[in-house]
């Protein structure tokens, strides 16, 4: 593993990426934040701005970026439907030149470089859990594909860079996280939920609400991210990073109710074009390999999730 103190997160502004340069300036890290603030905002890294440790440089990924770091992990992205499809193909532009950029730096650097790849790369799947090695089902030409496939391209970048290369990579591809900083305006369902309860809205439920998903919070997402950028240089992923249990969106929707004490009901709309009908991760890879297993069950992640919002809102 390269040895060294400092560390580039692009996207360090955004949702995950706040909470990873968080964890990185705990461990005693000189964190360089790299975010055009597109989703990122510089609220989520306020509190940061203060530690001699912390810089933040704003900065878009699908322009080449030079600085000297000692690892990097890139977080560049639009990860939400509402945000990815607002300008779909600079969303494709973030994902592969965005990764063009990255690595190049990296290569330049002689640096390893972790790749926050998605569960999206397996699309609508034929195989439940999907391990690692499925292949996945993606519609290539659909509203989705700007994200879907720009994130599968992304992967192919690292890998062909590691094999041409020979450049120290890591994938990890993450299920669906929430928690605390999340936007909450990003049409993902926990945010969705949370924000219509609190203010007692109609709760939006596409199609039947049968269909499921898995919650994993964001300080086990983080937890994963970091142990896998730890790992020796053989150890390239790619690595399913998510929680295994398993929700459907009636029983998170009741959840939230319960949890807020709100009077929202339910209000079903017709289901988006090419949303997956379940997505569970299979974690065996992430639990022998990286000693990794989340954490925190829904209930516990959900109520500090809605305290963030409660205070955001200003409930």
């Amino acid at each position: 593993m390269h040895e060294g103190n400092s560390v580039l997160v692009t996207g360090g502004a955004g949702f995950l990426g706040s909470h990873l340069c968080e964890r990185l300036l705990r461990e005693g890290r000189e964190v360089i934040c790299v975010d055009n603030f597109f989703t990122g905002t510089r609220h989520n890294v306020a509190h940061l701005l203060g530690n001699r440790r912390f810089e933040l440089l704003r900065h878009d990924v699908t322009f080449p970026l030079y600085v000297e770091t000692d690892r990097i992990y890139n977080l560049a992205c639009p990860a939400s439907p509402i945000h990815y499809q607002h300008d779909p193909v600079q969303t494709t532009k973030t994902s592969v030149h965005g990764a063009i950029n990255i690595l190049g730096l990296a290569k330049r650097l002689r640096v390893p470089v972790l790749q926050a790849s998605t569960s999206e790369v397996y699309g609508d799947p034929e195989v439940h859990p999907q391990p690692e090695d499925y292949w996945g089902r993606v519609n290539p030409i659909g509203p989705r594909s700007c994200y879907d496939e720009g994130k599968r391209c992304a992967e192919t970048l690292f890998f062909d860079y590691w094999r041409q290369h020979r450049l120290e990579i890591k994938v990890v591809r993450i299920f669906n996280t929430y928690g605390p900083r999340m936007h909450p305006h990003d049409g993902r369902v926990v945010s969705n939920f949370i924000v219509q309860a609190l203010r007692g809205e109609n709760i939006t439920i596409y199609g039947t609400g049968e269909q499921t998903r898995s919650f994993c919070y964001v300080d086990d997402l983080i937890d994963g991210i970091v142990r896998t950028m730890a790992m020796p240089s053989g150890f390239t992923g790619p690595v399913n990073l998510g929680n295994p249990d398993e929700f459907t969106m009636l029983e998170l929707a009741e959840q939230v109710i319960r949890l807020t004490e709100s009077r929202s009901r339910l209000a079903f709309e017709p289901l988006p074009a090419d949303d997956p009908r379940q997505r569970r991760p299979d974690i065996e890879l992430a639990r022998q390999a990286l000693g990794w297993t989340p954490g925190v069950g829904l209930e516990d992640g959900l109520k500090e999730t809605i305290a963030y919002f409660r205070r955001l809102l200003e409930l």
